[in-house]
């Protein structure tokens, strides 16, 4: 049976919870492949309930889902353990998510690297969210990770620890006059989230592939957006991780050969969080009106989000990197209101007109939009139950954006609800 992997396609908070939530009732398993509680998905239930997640899948909001936190996941556990805390409070069953044995701890010392580095960088700085995510994925990369299973042998995990404080220590004092963490107190701290966390753990890749063979249909969920991937992104200005359909199979242990579908994200607009080009970004009352409208404030960071007009060349390029089989076109509705609404079908870079995504950093950070002027519509849209109830110019607008990304929109999200997206063809 099939494992669908859903990718944000822009630069993340495209509302990629909205589409899992809409397909969590069709699916068994909801697995997140990588990133950390740096990224956040908004989900709104048929009650008008919202629910902000960070580290959790939105499929834990689905009755009879399974959830897995798969070994490609950074893992803040006092962060895992207050938002499950939360849910369960609010009456959501939470007994059905699994962690990755394999995935890696995010450390006090990797917060504490992450925000001092921030600082020192300046006006260079990256614009991460200071939450411990790239020094996390760096200590995995070198070798010198503490993983999910070490906390059940408190042996290796004290090894682990003390051969890790002895290099980050150094840094944090000699490099940046800031003070020694306290073996002992990292040590204690982290034994006792053994209690909450040891019985969801597990060989996830085996779970998954024994679902697959039981006939069980599974959804991939990454966090931010293709743009943000630490190869094929807008580097340096990226996440550490790899939210593309690439990842999917890497942070999950899945089989490429097992994911039948890649669904991308889409928002009708742009907006990006954090440092970084961004061709389309708008300075003015445009830009101002999509981040009222969108309420454009991101969930992890409480940052105001920087907007821009959809953005082709982004769009194009996103299809073509994850291969990407259906698209979600999200907040179609923010743009109602607007006499006519642009669409960036290009860029010209130093006045040469380039459709495709530039091959240097040097080249996009030269690029500004050439702008394609679409008639656009004042009925509000959030009562829409069909493709054909949407106004005449936001159907065209929308085919335009299909044709212009080269993949077909399947679903569009008319508003924030449960109820408010059109599909136009099944995405299972």
């Amino acid at each position: 049976m099939p494992a669908i992997v859903l990718v944000g396609a822009q630069w993340g908070d495209e509302g990629k919870g909205k589409a899992t939530d809409l397909l969590g009732e069709q699916v068994q398993y909801v697995v997140r492949y990588q990133g950390g509680n740096n990224a956040g998905h908004t989900v709104v239930t048929p009650d008008g309930q919202h629910y902000a997640l960070h580290l959790l899948p939105s499929g834990i909001l689905t009755p009879g889902v399974t959830c897995v936190i798969g070994n490609g996941v950074v893992i803040d556990p006092q962060v895992l353990i207050g938002e499950l805390d939360a849910l369960e409070a609010r009456g959501v069953d939470t007994s059905r998510l699994v962690i990755s044995a394999d995935a890696h701890l995010i450390m006090p010392y990797h917060r504490a690297l992450d925000k001092v580095t921030e600082r020192y960088l300046g006006k260079s700085r990256i614009g991460t969210t200071g939450r411990g995510i790239g020094p996390a994925y760096g200590d995995k990369v070198a070798r010198m990770g503490i993983r999910v299973q070490d906390l059940l042998d408190p042996g290796i995990f004290r090894a682990k620890l003390e051969i890790a404080l002895r290099d980050k220590n150094q840094v944090l004092v000699k490099v940046y006059n800031r003070q020694a963490l306290e073996l002992e107190q990292i040590f204690t701290e982290y034994l006792g989230y053994v209690d909450r966390l040891a019985p969801r753990i597990a060989d996830t890749r085996l779970l998954l592939d024994r679902a697959l063979e039981d006939g069980a249909t599974l959804l991939l969920e990454g966090s931010q957006g293709t743009l943000l991937d630490v190869d094929h992104g807008t580097y340096p200005f990226v996440t550490s991780s790899s939210p593309t359909a690439g990842g999917a199979a890497a942070g999950s242990g899945i089989g490429p050969t097992r994911i039948t579908r890649v669904i991308g994200i889409l928002k009708a607009y742009t907006t990006r969080v954090g440092e970084g080009p961004f061709p389309t970004e708008l300075f003015d009352a445009n830009g101002e009106f999509l981040r009222k409208a969108g309420g454009e404030i991101g969930v992890t960071t409480g940052r105001l989000r920087r907007c821009g007009w959809f953005d082709a060349v982004i769009a194009r390029y996103a299809t073509r990197v994850n291969g990407l089989t259906d698209l979600f076109l999200t907040k179609l509705d923010v743009l109602s209101g607007l006499e006519r609404v642009p669409v960036c079908v290009a860029y010209d870079i130093d006045g040469e007109r380039v459709e495709e995504m530039p091959t240097t950093q040097t080249a996009l950070h030269h690029a500004t939009p050439v702008y394609e002027y679409l008639d656009g519509w004042f009925e509000p849209l959030d009562s829409a139950k069909t493709f054909a109830d949407l106004p005449a110019t936001a159907q065209a607008y929308v085919r335009r954006v299909e044709e212009l990304s080269k993949a077909p929109v399947s679903a569009i999200g008319v508003g924030p609800g449960r109820d408010q997206t059109l599909v136009l063809r099944d995405l299972v």
